[in-house]
């Protein structure tokens, strides 16, 4: 059981293996935090529907995104700010427009999944 941390060592282990492989399957805590903190972004209705309209249509600015998720301007300028900062979508200047698209492959990835069940159904 190389991979228990010394904290819970003096705990009872059936299978060891299966801890240990267990414990690689979850990797480095921060690498699980950083997880949660991109799924707690996707776990707002807004955030998301966000998220899947810029993927839907690149380039998309915030008065045509407020209309299609039903938000007002300044909850989706701020929703916006909040992903920009996460890195998940990116913003262009377009005269005095800003157009957003999704730049996390891995998000855009995950909603191209949640699409296709969504369609299938």
């Amino acid at each position: 059981m190389h991979l228990v941390p010394a904290d819970r060592a003096h705990r009872r282990v059936i299978d060891g293996d299966q801890v240990c492989d267990a414990i690689a399957g979850i990797g480095p805590p921060p690498r699980v935090q950083a997880w949660a903190e991109r799924f707690a972004l996707l776990g707002d209705p807004g955030r998301l529907a966000l998220l899947m309209a810029v993927r839907a249509v690149p380039d998309i600015c915030v008065s045509d995104l407020a209309v299609a998720v039903g938000m007002n301007d300044t909850a989706v300028s701020q929703a916006l700010r909040l992903l920009r900062t996460a890195g998940l979508v990116h913003a262009r200047k377009d005269g005095r427009i800003m157009r957003y698209r999704l730049v996390d492959t891995t998000v855009s990835d995950l909603l191209s999944q949640v699409a296709a069940r969504r369609d299938a159904r």
